[in-house]
C-alpha cells in the first residue's frame, strides 16, 4: 500500500545495529545519489560507430548499457540531468545520412533502453520537434518493415518522435505546398501519411502499438486534424472493433491497439470535440462484451475507456458538495489546539443551483460497468474501475453520488466474492481521498472496513482474503488524510482496535505491515489514537515482520493498554482459534495465555465458558483451537492465582472444571480420536492434559486420569498411523503430557507413588519397546525418559536395560535408527532426572556401578553407520549419542568428576573428534560444538582430557564463537593438527580418510589439501611418518571389506600417492609400508564385483609403482591380471591408468628399448574385445616388463 509523502509522527528511536552489519548498510544499499556511470556511458555511446559492425561487440555494448540503465529503475530521476546529452549523441547518429541501417537500429535500441527506465512522457519533450523534423521522421518510416521483430525498438521510438512533432503550431496543409499542381502521380498529404502510419501500427503485435496510440492521441486532437479526420478515424476504430474478436490472437492484438487509441483520445481531447461520438462508442463497446474476455489487458482498457466516456458525458467541474479537509499540513495538525488558530470548516452545505442539470442516461450505463469492474477477477481491472468510480462520482450531484456510494457498499456482502470485497475497498479509498465520502456515511463505512480487516475465506487447501485485508488498511490510511480528527473521533476506538488486531494477529506479513503503516498515518494525522506513539515504537515495520513475535510479544505490550485488551482477546476467540491454518491456531492459544494475565476476570467469566462450548463444535479446526486455548488459559489463570497464594478454582467454578473433565470423554464417545482429524485431536488433548496437570487441577483419584492415561498410551502405540508431517509434534505432546500427568496425579506422598501402578506402567512400557513398529518404540522410549524420579526409584537398572536393548542393532531392526536415537535421548534424560551419587545404589541413582555401563552403551552407538534408501540414517543416532555423552559428562563433571575414568574421557573425545572430521556437514558441526563444550567446560574443568594444552592451542577459547564447523575450509586445517596427538591420531585419520575419499567437492578438496600439507610437514621426521603410515595401514586392516571406509580410503591413498606424501619411502627397496599396503589392497579387491572399488584399487596400484624392489613387480603383476578382468570397463580403466603410468615413469619401470612397443600395445589394443585376444596382448606386456605371465587356473570339476 502507498505511504504518505509526509511521514506521520512517531517517537524517535535509538538506532540499533545488528552484529556484523555496518550501521548505514541499509541506507546505502537501496539509494543512489547520482548517475555515477556518466563517463562510462559517454564513452560507450561514443564507440557505437566502431562496434556496430561486429555482432559480439555490439551485444556486449548493448548488454552493458542495459545493466547500467536497470540500476536506476527505482530512481530514474537521477538520469534527468544527463538525458539531453545522451539523446543528442544518439540522435546525431540517427540523423547522420552516412550512418548504415545497422548503426541506426542500434542507436534506437539504446534510446529505447533509456525510455524504458525514465518513461516516455519525460523523454518525449527532449525530441527535436521543429517543423523541419516532420518530413525526415516520416521518410524514415518508408524503410521500416513492421514484421521485422529484431528492429521493433526503431519503430517504437520513431512513433514517439512523430507524436511530439505533431504538436507544431502550424496547419499541416502548409507543409504540403501545391501537391495537386505537381506533375506525376498524386502524392499523399502529410496529414494522410501520419494517419496511415498510425492506423497501420495500431494493429501490430509488438510494443510499437503502444506508441501508435500515443501518436493518435496527439495527432487526432489537433485543431486542424479533428475537423477533417477525427470522424473518419473514429469510424475506422468502430469498424475495426466490430470486426475483431477477442477469441483470436490477431483480434486481441487489434482490439488492444484500438482501445488504447480511443482511451488516449478521450483523455487528451476536448470534451466538446469528443462528446458527439461518445454515445456511439459506448454502444459499440457494449456490443464488444469485453467483460467476457479472458484477456486482462482488454478488460482493463475497456474499463479505462468506459470511465473516460463517462467523464465526457459529465461537465468537467468539481462538485461543490464534496468534503474538504481544512488543514492538510501535518506539522500544523500536531500543534496544540490551545493556540487558538481558526479552523476551516468542511463544506458540506446544500449544492447550488448550478448542479441541478440533467445527467445523461448513458452515465448510468457507465457506472453500472464500473461497478461490475470492481468485481473483476484481476486486480489491475478492479483498481482502474475504482479510480473511475471516484472520478465519475466527483462530477455527479450529491444525491446521485450517494447512490453510487451505496452501490459500492453493496459489494461488501458475504454472498460476494473476495474480488468484490477488494474492489469495494479500493473504491471506498478513492472516494474518501477525493472527499466524496461524506461524514454521514462513515458509520456504515467503518463497520464494513472492520469486517474487511478480518476477511479470510478458506478455499481448498489455501485461503483468499489477504488482498482484501491489505486494501482495507489502505482505506484506513486514506481516511487518515481525508478527514478532520473531529469527524473520525467517534470511530477511533473501532478503527484503532481493528488496525492493531491486524498488525499483530494477521497471518500475512504484508497485511501486518500495511496495518502498521495505516495506524502510523492515523496517529500522525489524526492525533486521537490512544497510546499511538508508544505502540508505534514497538510495533514498527520491522518488528511486525516476525509472526511469532507479533502473537507472543508485541500483543502482550499492546494489551497492556486497557482500551485494546478486550478487543484483542475477543478477536482471538472469535476469529483466530478456529483459523484454517494450524500454526495460527496454536499461536492464538499461546497468545490467549499471555493476554489472560491482563484480564483474568474477563477471561474466566466470559471467555472460558465460550471456549468450553466451542470444544464440542462439529468443525475440526474450531474444536482443535478451542481445546488448545482451554489448556493455555487454565495454565495462565493457575499461575496468576499461584502468585497470590490461591488456587485456580478461585477463578474457575465447578461447572468449568466439569467441562474440562468432559472434553476427553466427549471426544472418545463420538470416536473423534479416529479418522482424518484424529491426530489433531490427540495432539490438542495431550497439550490440554499437560496444561491441566501443571495447573494442579483437583482431579486426583478421578476416573478421568485413567482416561487421559489411556489416550497417551494409545497415541504412543499408534504413532505409525499418524501422518509423517505431524508425527513429531504428536509424539512430543504425548510425552510432555505423560511427564506432567505422572508428576501431578500419581504422587501419593512426597517422593512416593503407588508401587502397583508404577510397576504396571513401567512393565507395559518396557514391553512396548520390543514392538515391531519403529514409531511405537520411539514413543515409549521417550515416555520412559520423561518419567519423574519417584517412578524410577528402585527400577533404574530395569529401565536402562530395556532402553539399552533398543540401541543394539539386530538383523530384524537394523533400519530402526529413529528408535535408537530416541532411546539414547531417553537415557540422557533419565540420567538428568535421577542425579548422581558416587556411593549410591545403582537402582536409584547414577553411581560407580552403573556409569561405565551407560558410557559403554552411548559409545557403542557412535559406531552406528546404518544406511538404507534414505542414506546414512545412522547419522541421527551418532548425533544423539554425542549429545547424550556431553550431557552425561557435564552432569558428572559438575558434581562427581571422579566417576569419569581416564580411558572413558579419552574414548569420548576421540569418538567426537572422529565425527568432527567426517564428511556430513551437519554431523561435523554438531561434533565440533560438543568437542569445544567439553574442552572449555570449567565448572570445574573435566579431568583426564588428553593433550589438553595442545587442544586449547588448536581451538582457543576466543575462537569458539566465530568457528564455522559447516565450512570445510575452516575446519580441516585445524582438525589435521590432531594427527600429531597420539591419542587422537587413529580416529581423526579415520574420519579424514572418509572425508577425503567422499563425493562433496568442497569437503574432498579441503580435507585432502589439509592432509597432504600435514604429511609434507613431517617428511623429515621418520618417527612421525612411521607412526602415521602405520596408523593408516591399521585403519585399512581394521576395515577390510567394510565398503563405507575401504572405498574412500583407497581414493585417499591414491591422492596421497599422487601428491608425493610417501616419497621418503620410495628410496628404500621393499619398504614395509608398501609391502603391507599391497597385501591389504589385494585382500580388499579379491573376488570383488564392485566397479568403484576396483577402479580405486587400480589407481592405488599405479601410484605404488614408484616403490622399488619386488613390490614393483608384484604391483605390475596385479595390474596385468586386471587387464584380463571379466568386466570390459575394468580392462579399459586399467589400460588407461597403465598407459599414463608408463608415460610418467618411462624407463624407470621398463627398458628403453621396450618403451615404444609398450606404449603402442597399450594404445592400439581394443581392451574390451574378446578375452583370448586381450590375453595375448597382455602376455606381450608381461614379457616386455619382464613379469611372469599369469597362468590360468582350471576350476575343479564337481564330483
Amino acid at each position: 500500500m502507498a505511504l504518505s509523502d509526509e511521514p506521520a509522527a512517531v517517537a524517535p528511536e535509538e538506532p540499533e545495529e545488528d552484529a556484523g552489519r555496518e550501521p548505514d548498510a541499509l541506507a546505502r544499499g537501496g539509494a543512489l545519489e547520482s548517475f555515477g556511470e556518466s563517463a562510462e556511458t559517454r564513452e560507450l555511446l561514443g564507440r557505437l560507430r566502431d562496434v556496430h559492425g561486429e555482432l559480439a561487440a555490439r551485444e556486449v555494448a548493448l548488454e552493458r548499457f542495459r545493466v547500467i540503465m536497470d540500476k536506476y529503475q527505482e530512481q530514474p530521476h537521477l538520469l534527468d540531468p544527463h538525458l539531453e546529452w545522451m539523446m543528442n549523441l544518439l540522435l546525431g547518429i540517427v540523423q547522420d545520412k552516412a550512418s548504415p541501417p545497422s548503426l541506426v537500429h542500434l542507436a534506437f535500441k539504446f534510446l529505447y533502453l533509456i525510455t524504458k527506465v525514465r518513461g516516455y512522457k519525460v523523454f518525449l519533450r527532449l525530441f527535436p520537434h521543429e517543423v523541419a523534423n516532420v518530413q525526415p521522421v516520416l521518410d524514415m518510416f518508408t524503410n521500416q518493415n513492421p514484421k521485422d521483430h529484431e528492429t521493433w525498438e526503431t519503430r517504437y521510438m520513431l512513433l514517439l518522435w512523430l507524436s511530439v512533432t505533431c504538436l507544431i503550431p502550424f496547419d499541416f496543409s502548409r507543409l504540403d505546398g501545391n501537391l495537386i499542381a505537381q506533375p506525376g502521380p498524386v502524392q499523399m498529404s502529410t496529414m494522410d501519411r501520419i494517419l496511415q502510419i498510425a492506423e497501420s501500427y495500431l494493429v501490430v503485435s509488438d510494443k510499437a502499438r503502444d506508441a501508435a496510440a500515443v501518436l493518435v492521441s496527439k495527432f487526432i486532437t489537433r485543431p486542424d486534424v479533428k475537423q477533417k479526420k477525427m470522424a473518419d478515424f473514429l469510424d475506422w476504430t468502430l469498424r475495426t472493433l466490430a470486426h475483431s474478436s477477442f477469441q483470436t490472437i490477431d483480434g486481441t492484438i487489434t482490439m488492444d491497439g484500438v482501445l488504447q487509441a480511443l482511451a488516449q483520445i478521450f483523455k487528451h481531447g476536448k470534451r466538446e470535440d469528443c462528446l458527439p461520438y461518445a454515445s456511439t462508442i459506448l454502444e459499440c463497446l457494449n456490443n464488444c462484451r469485453l467483460s467476457e474476455s479472458n484477456q486482462t489487458l482488454l478488460r482493463k482498457l475497456g474499463v479505462k475507456l468506459v470511465q473516460r466516456l463517462g467523464l465526457t458525458f459529465l461537465k468537467p467541474k468539481v462538485a461543490k458538495w464534496r468534503y474538504q479537509r481544512g488543514c492538510r499540513s501535518l506539522a500544523a495538525n500536531l500543534k496544540p489546539s490551545t493556540q487558538g488558530q481558526k479552523k476551516q470548516m468542511p463544506n458540506t452545505g446544500t449544492p447550488d443551483g448550478e448542479e441541478d442539470y440533467d445527467v445523461p442516461e448513458e452515465v448510468e450505463n457507465v457506472i453500472e460497468q464500473l461497478l461490475a469492474g470492481l468485481k473483476d477477477k484481476d486486480t489491475v481491472v478492479r483498481w482502474s474501475a475504482a479510480k473511475g468510480v471516484g472520478r465519475i462520482a466527483g462530477r455527479l450531484p450529491k444525491d446521485l453520488a450517494d447512490d453510487v456510494v451505496g452501490s459500492v457498499l453493496d459489494c461488501f456482502s458475504f454472498q460476494e466474492t473476495d474480488n468484490a470485497w477488494h474492489g469495494g475497498c479500493l473504491a471506498l479509498a478513492e472516494l474518501g481521498r477525493r472527499g466524496l465520502l461524506l461524514p454521514a456515511r462513515l458509520t456504515d463505512v467503518v463497520a464494513v472496513i472492520q469486517r474487511a480487516l478480518t476477511y479470510d475465506e478458506k478455499r481448498g487447501a489455501c485461503s483468499v482474503g489477504a488482498n482484501v485485508r491489505d486494501a482495507a488498511c489502505y482505506v484506513c490510511w486514506a481516511f487518515a488524510r481525508a478527514y478532520e480528527p473531529t469527524e473520525l473521533r467517534p470511530f477511533v476506538a473501532e478503527i484503532s482496535s481493528s488496525l492493531l488486531i491486524a498488525t499483530v494477529f494477521d497471518r500475512d506479513v504484508n497485511c501486518r505491515r500495511a496495518a502498521s503503516a495505516a495506524f502510523q498515518e492515523n496517529v500522525g494525522r489524526q492525533g486521537t489514537f490512544p497510546h499511538g506513539i508508544d505502540i508505534l515504537t514497538t510495533a514498527d515495520y520491522f518488528a511486525v515482520g516476525n509472526r511469532s513475535n507479533c502473537f507472543l510479544v508485541i500483543s502482550v505490550f499492546i494489551a497492556g493498554f486497557p482500551e485494546y485488551t478486550q478487543p484483542m482477546i475477543d478477536h482471538l476467540v472469535t476469529a483466530k482459534i478456529n483459523h484454517w491454518d494450524r500454526v495460527i491456531r496454536e499461536l492464538s492459544a499461546k497468545a490467549l495465555r499471555n493476554l489472560a494475565w491482563r484480564a483474568p476476570e474477563y477471561c474466566a467469566a466470559q471467555v472460558f465458558p465460550k471456549l468450553l462450548s466451542l470444544t464440542q463444535s462439529p468443525d475440526l479446526h474450531t474444536r482443535h483451537g478451542a481445546i488448545l486455548a482451554c489448556g493455555e488459559v487454565t495454565c495462565a489463570l493457575h499461575r496468576l492465582a499461584a502468585q497470590g497464594g490461591r488456587s485456580v478454582t478461585d477463578y474457575l467454578d465447578e461447572k468449568a472444571l466439569e467441562g474440562l473433565k468432559q472434553i476427553h470423554q466427549q471426544l472418545y464417545d463420538h470416536q473423534l480420536y479416529r479418522g482424518l482429524g484424529g491426530e489433531l485431536m490427540r495432539q490438542a488433548v495431550c497439550v490440554l492434559i499437560e496444561n491441566l496437570s501443571l495447573s494442579k487441577m483437583p482431579f486426583k483419584g478421578d476416573a478421568i486420569i485413567d482416561g487421559w492415561q489411556w489416550l497417551i498410551n494409545d497415541t504412543l502405540r499408534n504413532l505409525h498411523l499418524v501422518s509423517s508431517h505431524s508425527r513429531q509434534q504428536v509424539k512430543e505432546a504425548a510425552v510432555l503430557a505423560l511427564a506432567a500427568l505422572c508428576g501431578e496425579y500419581y504422587l501419593k506422598e512426597p517422593g512416593e507413588a503407588d508401587p502397583a501402578v508404577v510397576d504396571a506402567l513401567i512393565r507395559q512400557y518396557l514391553a512396548e519397546l520390543q514392538s515391531p513398529e519403529e514409531m511405537t518404540r520411539c514413543g515409549f522410549a521417550l515416555a520412559l525418559g520423561a518419567l519423574p524420579s519417584f517412578f524410577l526409584k528402585g527400577r533404574l537398572q530395569q529401565v536402562l536395560a530395556g532402553l539399552r536393548a533398543v540401541t543394539h542393532i539386530s538383523p530384524k531392526d537394523v533400519s530402526f535408527a529413529e528408535a535408537r536415537r530416541d532411546s539414547l535421548r531417553a537415557i540422557a534424560r533419565i540420567c538428568q532426572t535421577v542425579g548422581v551419587s558416587a556411593g549410591g545404589v545403582p537402582d536409584k541413582v547414577l553411581c560407580e556401578a552403573n556409569v561405565p555401563q551407560i558410557y559403554s552403551t552411548l559409545l557403542d552407538c557412535m559406531n552406528d553407520y546404518t544406511t538404507d534408501s534414505r542414506g546414512d540414517i545412522g547419522a541421527c543416532v551418532r548425533e544423539a549419542a554425542m549429545t547424550s555423552l556431553m550431557e552425561l559428562t557435564l552432569l558428572l563433571g559438575r558434581s562427581q568428576p571422579q566417576l569419569i575414568g581416564a580411558s572413558v574421557c579419552e574414548r569420548v573425545l576421540c569418538y567426537v573428534a572422529q565425527q568432527a572430521s567426517e564428511k556430513i556437514d551437519r554431523v561435523r558441526a554438531h561434533a565440533g560444538n560438543v568437542l569445544l563444550t567439553l574442552l572449555h567446560f570449567d565448572s570445574p574443568p573435566l579431568p583426564h582430557v588428553p593433550h589438553r594444552e595442545e587442544l586449547e592451542q588448536i581451538f582457543p577459547r576466543s575462537d569458539v564463537a566465530t568457528m564455522n564447523w559447516n565450512s570445510p575450509s575452516q575446519v580441516f586445517p585445524r582438525i589435521t593438527q590432531f594427527l600429531g596427538l597420539p591419542a587422537f591420531r587413529y580416529h581423526v585419520l579415520l574420519g579424514l580418510a572418509v572425508s577425503a575419499g567422499g563425493l562433496t567437492e568442497s569437503t574432498v578438496k579441503y580435507s585432502m589439501q589439509s592432509l597432504c600439507e600435514y604429511m609434507k610437514s613431517i617428511q623429515k621426521d621418520p618417527q612421525a611418518m612411521a607412526c602415521l603410515s602405520g596408523t593408516l595401514l591399521q585403519i585399512f586392516e581394521d576395515n577390510l571389506l567394510n565398503d563405507r571406509v575401504s572405498v574412500p580410503l583407497l581414493k585417499t591413498l591414491d591422492q596421497m600417492l599422487a601428491n608425493g606424501c610417501f616419497d621418503v619411502f620410495t628410496v628404500e627397496e621393499d619398504h614395509p609400508f608398501a609391502v603391507k599396503l599391497l597385501v591389504l589392497c589385494k585382500e580388499e579387491m579379491k573376488k570383488s564385483k564392485d566397479i568403484q572399488k576396483l577402479r580405486s584399487s587400480i589407481a592405488v596400484f599405479c601410484g605404488m609403482i614408484q616403490f622399488q624392489g619386488d613390490v614393483r613387480k608384484k604391483v605390475l603383476l596385479q595390474l596385468f591380471l586386471l587387464l584380463c578382468h571379466p568386466f570390459p570397463i575394468i580392462r579399459n580403466t586399467t589400460a588407461s591408468h597403465v598407459y599414463e603410468m608408463v608415460l610418467t615413469f618411462g624407463e624407470e619401470i621398463v627398458g628403453a628399448e621396450a618403451l615404444e612397443e609398450v606404449i603402442a600395445v597399450l594404445g592400439n589394443t581394443v581392451w574390451d574385445a574378446e578375452l583370448p585376444l586381450v590375453r595375448e596382448q597382455r602376455n606381450r606386456l608381461c614379457d616386455l616388463f619382464q613379469v611372469p605371465r599369469p597362468q590360468l587356473v582350471s576350476k575343479p570339476s564337481p564330483h
